[in-house]
């Protein structure tokens, strides 16, 4: 299904149930009359959404195929929940809290939706980016669970619990219903951190359902704590939401292409994931300075759980700190690693082109005078053609660790490409002639390898800059000393030719 066309079918459910819940909450229609629609709307809307699921789940393979058989396994338990409620309150009159099949129908539903998340967290594309550690996760949903249980416990818990102390069996199941929904709801946000396959559009109404019944589920319970036998129709509007946001996750279009687009679509989500755990605590926080602003006091239980989420906190922020300074160094250590890439050949190690070229501009901004070595390796192209090219590149390896071996630490040796390597001397001690005669030693060697022995030598042009000209550029030299080079090689090879020398221009 597109998204423009699930757009139009959202609206049109939205609208039916804002429809809907007025007409029962109005009181146009008694009392039987409003239950009867409010539970046969929920009744219809349940078994779309399993209707739905399994259909969706046909045509699909592989997870995308579990997760939506065990939401519809999760809709069948709720449309068995309601047909029961139904008989018993509608038609038998069975007094709340009800002890009938239809609350154990209620709480697998919390239960199978859960199985479907961990079914599609663990069994999608992959978790995100390891920024985030388990420990910081778990301390994030032991932060949204602490401050949900004083927003509850100040608001209506106690009361609750000190009801279900003197009820039986049946307000037992009142209490686990919303319950079960508030820590599936903890799950799938915590798993929406860790697994990018969880934060899809489906699961999103599927979260929007949770909340609406567990908000509708703590207002029954709280009704039936006091008492109440028979449950005001605005409460159910939760209850009524519920199934028709399961209904819309049954329908909406999976997210997962969108996933393969790049990460960056994910940095406003990022955000937004790392605020949630402070959103509760800020409710909770802002509901109890109100509470003991107008004459609410605390109990021990709740200022210690209160002191505990805060400690959660402190802890969750260290963990982030640390977490941050090993990003830090990652990241540098991953730029090193590419510039090292950029800059270096991968098969010698040493500098390429693009180095050799800055450090020499580099050089040529001082004074000091400079030296270039173009070496072109004679007898390579045979190595190739007769012993292989892993035998050629091990030649070359040994020939640039001899070139590095014969300069000092401060020069740069540096591939030019193929069999070309180039030597930058800034600040020469010794006339260039010595230079290059001593390269030419360290290569005129034989060069062994696990293979054999070659004998491997080098024609080498000079070019040089005695003192400091603006006007001389990079290329200058590298072209003179390249041309000095092709010299070296029609005098016949292995030989040494500097630029601006008798040679050179005989040449």
């Amino acid at each position: 299904m597109t998204v423009r066309r699930f757009g139009v079918i959202c609206g049109a459910v939205c609208a039916l149930v804002i429809g809907i819940v007025s007409l029962v909450v109005s009181g146009v229609f008694d009392r039987p009359t409003s239950v009867a629609i409010d539970k046969f709307t929920q009744l219809l809307a349940a078994s779309a959404a399993m209707m739905s699921y399994w259909r969706a789940a046909r045509g699909r393979h592989g997870v995308a195929r579990h997760w939506r058989l065990w939401m519809a396994a999760a809709m069948a338990s709720l449309v068995v929940g309601l047909a029961v409620w139904i008989w018993g309150q509608v038609f038998l009159g069975v007094a709340l809290p009800s002890s009938t099949l239809a609350p154990i129908g209620f709480m697998l539903v919390p239960a199978l939706t859960l199985c479907a998340i961990l079914v599609l967290a663990h069994g999608g594309p992959g978790n995100l980016p390891g920024h985030r550690s388990r420990l910081v996760v778990a301390l994030d949903g032991l932060i949204v669970v602490g401050s949900l249980f004083v927003l509850t416990w100040v608001s209506l818990l106690e009361s609750i619990v000190r009801a279900w102390a003197t009820s039986g069996p049946g307000f037992a199941t009142v209490v686990a219903h919303p319950a079960a929904y508030l820590v599936m709801l903890v799950v799938l946000l915590v798993s929406s951190w860790t697994h990018r396959s969880v934060r899809q559009l489906p699961v999103l109404f599927i979260a929007l359902a949770g909340l609406a019944q567990s908000s509708s589920g703590w207002a029954f319970a709280y009704l039936v704590s006091k008492g109440a036998t028979t449950i005001p129709t605005a409460a159910d509007i939760g209850f009524m939401v519920c199934p028709a946001m399961f209904f819309l996750s049954s329908i909406a279009p999976s997210s997962a292409a969108r996933e393969r687009v790049g990460s960056t679509r994910l940095r406003a989500g990022e955000l937004l994931h790392l605020l949630v755990p402070y959103l509760p605590m800020l409710v909770t926080g802002l509901f109890i300075v109100v509470g003991t602003a107008t004459g609410v006091r605390l109990n021990p239980l709740e200022i210690y759980v209160g002191l505990g989420v805060v400690l959660l906190v402190i802890a969750r922020q260290l963990l982030t700190l640390i977490d941050n300074v090993k990003l830090l160094e990652q990241l540098r250590d991953s730029r090193e690693k590419l510039r090292h890439q950029a800059y270096h050949d991968p098969l010698t190690g040493v500098p390429n082109r693009a180095l050799f070229r800055e450090r020499l501009d580099a050089a040529l901004a001082g004074t000091s005078p400079v030296v270039v070595l173009f070496i072109d390796v004679d007898g390579f192209k045979d190595v190739n053609d007769n012993y292989g090219h892993a035998e050629g590149d091990a030649v070359l390896r040994i020939v640039a660790s001899r070139l590095q071996a014969c300069v000092r630490p401060q020069d740069v040796v540096a591939r030019l490409g193929g069999d070309e390597f180039g030597v930058l001397v800034d600040g020469y001690p010794q006339p260039p002639e010595e230079i290059g005669k001593r390269v030419l030693g360290a290569l005129d060697e034989p060069h062994r390898t696990a293979n054999g022995s070659h004998v491997i030598r080098a024609s080498i042009g000079i070019s040089h800059r005695d003192a400091f000209d603006p006007t001389l550029t990079a290329d200058d030299l590298i072209g003179t000393a390249d041309a000095a080079m092709y010299t070296a090689k029609r005098l016949g090879k292995g030989m040494v030719v500097v630029h601006g020398t008798v040679e050179a221009e005989l040449t």
